[in-house]
């Protein structure tokens, strides 16, 4: 009885101590798609990147003006082919997605990079994508530029 008792207590202390495995939600297939995205992006491979949009996007993005903007696939690949002529070591690295329903995911993410002064800069953005049958739709970009602005 003392043997049954020992392995009994033994098996439930071996038990209790095993660290316990965290249920992790599935990736969403947006978050797949958002991780390909920054990958592109950050491997400068702008078509590959732009090919990630449907034939016309709507983007909100302070650096296209106020308001709504449609741009084309090409449009994308030249804006961001521009933008890392200017910074070279253009880099975003994403802090957080945050899915939200089927077809929204927010982005989390600290652009930084190296100017042609060689002043480096870190901007912290969250966009917004909107994504339908595997494209994005809509990308809504938000970032504090109020010292751009006043540097005008």
């Amino acid at each position: 009885m003392r043997k049954i008792l020992f392995l009994f207590i033994v098996i439930f202390a071996f038990i209790s101590c095993q660290e316990q495995k965290q249920e992790t939600m599935p990736t969403t297939d947006n978050e797949k798609l958002v991780k390909t995205y920054y990958e592109h992006f950050n491997n400068h491979d702008f078509t590959k990147m732009a090919n990630m949009y449907a034939d016309t996007a709507d983007f909100k993005d302070p650096s296209l003006g106020q308001g709504i903007v449609k741009q084309t696939r090409q449009q994308t690949i030249d804006k961001y082919t521009e933008l890392a002529k200017i910074f070279p070591d253009l880099y975003d690295q994403v802090i957080q997605t945050y899915p939200s329903g089927d077809h929204h995911i927010i982005v989390e993410f600290v652009s930084s990079g190296t100017g042609p002064d060689n002043i480096k800069f870190e901007l912290p953005i969250c966009t917004i994508f909107t994504i339908e049958n595997g494209l994005i739709t809509k990308d809504f970009t938000y970032f504090d530029n109020f010292e751009e602005e006043n540097n005008k």
